[in-house]
């Protein structure tokens, strides 16, 4: 009986990560290993520091990158002002996703004016430990990661994380 309530809990807390979920603050990892930075200078967490940051792992050609990527581009028209700043980490399935001017093509396309971090050599993407697209990560103005969310939905629970953590004070 004791193992059986152990794999519900660990099932239930592995439901609730992918759900969209409040996670135990812990350092945002650097961004690493990145090949190309589109749409800005090269950004480091620590410059980043002050600021709510939402990292999006995607990939163009993937269909639930593509459904959550009007989400995206609207959260950082609306809150970039305010302080979030947008990174989309670009970390191909596919070998041409690894070019750059196809990746330069998707953000014209899907209009993403945000900084793109393109990750072809999955560095970033292990540093997080993430093994799904698309993943949000928001990190709070202390470089913290404090709420994952992987796959699609929860677009108002991730908007509503926005704004509680651009309202918090540093």
């Amino acid at each position: 009986m004791k193992n059986y309530l152990k794999l519900l809990v660990a099932a239930a807390t592995l439901l609730g990560a992918s759900a969209g979920a409040a996670t135990a603050p812990a350092e945002a990892p650097e961004f690493s290993g990145i090949i190309q930075w589109l749409n800005s200078e090269p950004l480091t967490m620590k410059q980043l520091r002050g600021k709510v940051v939402l990292v999006d792992f995607w990939t163009y050609d993937c269909i639930n990158c593509i459904n959550t990527l009007s989400h995206v581009v609207k959260w950082h028209d609306k809150y970039k002002d305010k302080g979030l700043v947008v990174i989309g980490v670009h970390t191909p399935e596919y070998a041409f996703e690894r070019k750059t001017d196809n990746v330069r093509t998707a953000l014209k396309r899907f209009d993403i004016r945000y900084p793109v971090a393109q990750d072809n050599r999955y560095a970033t993407w292990n540093a997080y430990n993430n093994r799904y697209w698309p993943a949000f990560y928001l990190i709070n103005k202390k470089g913290q990661v404090v709420y994952t969310h992987f796959g699609e939905g929860q677009y108002e629970q991730t908007e509503a994380r926005i704004q509680q953590l651009l309202a918090q004070a540093e």
